[in-house]
């Protein structure tokens, strides 16, 4: 059951992390605010995985196969892509929609693992996902929040992110099983492998296609730092749980980070959503306790 704990904490994180990332949206553009997710965090990641090693200096060093590294590519730009889509939806819509939008990640997962992954889910395990997914349209207030019926590109763009998402969380599981070191060896090798992937990827596009959102990213060191450590701190938490438990469970646990946002939105950005469903707070519990018991 560890991989509770790590859900719950990284769900916190990501939270945090998404309300920084909208923040900065607000001065740079989408490619820019994705770096910053990962510019910082791969100093971060380094530390982490060292100290990893001081505790426990016997366990050995991965051995890199061809399919590992074909899952750290695919999961890395797959992230950025997520990213990328989910910060512009910030831009085109607010905060709570554009999380609430790309959520549908943990059904997405779900279909995908037990049709091209091999992770069967229980029937528990389904009505976790499922009930999850109407909580989390319910608690983020999409149509209330636009005013009326979400517009197809904002929803084709939602789920887009989701999807991409979706496809992150399963290729990190698999090169996490890939690998075959101890828990937590292999979520930390991962972690650093990826986003030190997505940083250089990020570093050489922008320095060729967009200076001017480097140059926004040192304007603003300080949030650029708060949004590279709590993401950081964020895929910790999601890595270590999905290297435990399969992608479906540890994401519908996760969207408790629906609530979180809700908290952040009211209280951090000032933003209006209308009364929040009660029905979809019970939801969440529900979803929570049926992966939880799956």
């Amino acid at each position: 059951m560890l991989w509770i704990p790590f859900t719950l904490f990284a769900a916190l994180m990501q939270a945090w992390r998404n309300a920084f990332q909208k923040q900065l949206s607000q001065e740079a553009g989408a490619t820019a605010v994705t770096l910053a997710r990962f510019v910082l965090a791969g100093p971060i990641a380094a530390l982490y995985l060292w100290l990893l090693y001081r505790w426990q200096p016997e366990q050995p060093l991965p051995d890199i196969s061809l399919p590992f590294v074909a899952y750290i590519v695919a999961a890395a730009l797959s992230q950025i892509l997520a990213t990328a889509l989910m910060v512009r939806l910030f831009q085109l819509r607010n905060y709570a929609v554009g999380v609430g939008l790309a959520k549908s990640e943990a059904i997405l997962a779900a279909a995908l693992g037990v049709f091209f992954f091999s992770a069967p889910l229980t029937a528990l395990g389904w009505l976790g996902v499922l009930v999850g997914g109407l909580a989390v349209w319910l608690l983020s207030g999409l149509r209330r929040a636009v005013g009326g019926p979400v517009p197809p590109a904002t929803l084709l763009m939602g789920l887009g992110s989701g999807l991409a998402f979706a496809l992150t969380s399963l290729w990190v599981r698999e090169a996490s099983l890939v690998l075959g070191l101890p828990f937590p060896f292999g979520a930390a090798w991962v972690l650093l492998l990826v986003i030190s992937l997505q940083t250089l990827v990020l570093l050489l596009w922008l320095g060729l296609k967009d200076p001017a959102g480097l140059t926004a990213l040192w304007r603003r060191p300080g949030l650029t730092l708060l949004i590279s450590l709590s993401s950081c701190l964020g895929s910790i938490g999601w890595f270590s749980a999905m290297s435990l438990e399969s992608v479906a469970l540890v994401k519908t646990l996760g969207q408790i980070e629906v609530l979180f946002t809700l908290m952040i939105s009211a209280w951090y950005f000032r933003e209006k959503l209308g009364r929040q469903d009660h029905w979809g707070l019970l939801l969440i519990v529900l979803a929570a306790l049926c992966v939880m018991w799956a």
